[in-house]
């Protein structure tokens, strides 16, 4: 499957594919409101539907060759700590790859997140996927911007997306290169 990162490695993080037993623990994120408004999924009304709506979206992205979400797993304790992966997106009728990711809260502001998405654009530029990755971060989501900056990537524009205001932070592979 194009764009997944099954089998890759971070210092701490290991990455394997999604799959339906995975769905009583990923259930916790879709609980916090908050959380399911950045990731669009708010207007739906139980964890258990957002859940679910979830999983099927990443098994059809899986299927059609358009990434998705990959399980993170820390590697000293084998528990899952979140997702992560390339997205590939239709942002004002240009295909671009979005660097995404969800951290369950137990997990957060601890590098995991950083970790995961710098392994996303390696992976994504050493293997020629495209000259430039994005990630789609809902305007009051400043924990996900520092995220994005700290990723090298920088804020590229302000959209909406999705009904939600966004903005879209970019990193070309030669600012990659670069560094």
């Amino acid at each position: 499957m194009k764009y997944t990162l099954e089998g890759q490695e971070t210092e701490r993080l290991k990455f394997r594919l999604l799959n339906n037993e995975d769905f009583d623990v990923w259930i916790e994120l879709f609980e916090n409101i908050e959380v399911c408004r950045f990731l669009g999924v708010d207007k739906i009304e139980t964890p258990n539907e957002r859940c679910k709506l979830w999983f099927e979206m990443t098994f059809e992205r899986y299927k059609n060759d358009l990434g998705g979400a990959n399980v993170l797993f820390d590697k000293t304790t084998n528990k899952i700590i979140g997702q992560s992966g390339l997205i590939v997106r239709e942002i004002e009728e240009k295909q671009e790859i979005e660097i995404a990711y969800s951290i369950l809260p137990e997990y957060r502001k601890k590098g995991f997140a950083s970790e995961a998405t710098k392994k996303c654009k390696d992976f994504a530029f050493e293997n020629n996927f495209s000259q430039s990755l994005i990630s789609i971060i809902n305007t009051e989501n400043i924990n996900s911007e520092k995220v994005a900056k700290n990723n090298g990537m920088r804020n590229d524009k302000s959209i909406e997306y999705n009904g939600m205001p966004v903005n879209i932070y970019r990193i070309d592979i030669n600012d990659w290169k670069n560094k």
